[in-house]
């Protein structure tokens, strides 16, 4: 590889990096919403996989069926933390201008 083209090389690797760390700091600040039970059970994430806030409805609170309040608790985490982990992949790939979509099967780039 001629010099000129490995200088281009490492600049863009550069620029990536700048890219995936910017979007990191982003994803700390974007959220999303999923819910449960027709929205009786509500959770918010971060971009970060992180879980913000919980919001139920009180009339789903039956002291008596507590099991079915934890169900909707989990479905509604769950939902969002795939939202979150969406929305990452989204933006990554973007930063990545498709490198990481062409990554085999499942492939993930270290914390991302």
């Amino acid at each position: 590889m001629k010099k000129s083209g490995m200088a281009g090389l490492l600049k863009q690797a550069q620029k990536l990096q700048d890219d995936m760390a910017r979007i990191q700091a982003e994803l700390e600040t974007l959220t999303v919403e999923a819910s449960s039970g027709g929205g009786v059970v509500t959770a918010r994430a971060t971009g970060k996989q992180e879980i913000i806030e919980i919001k139920m409805d009180p009339d789903v609170v039956d002291p008596k069926d507590t099991e079915m309040l934890e169900d909707l608790v989990v479905a509604a985490v769950n939902q969002a933390l795939k939202k979150s982990r969406e929305l990452a992949d989204e933006k990554m790939s973007q930063a990545a201008g498709g490198l990481m979509g062409g990554l085999p099967g499942g492939f993930k780039l270290p914390g991302f």
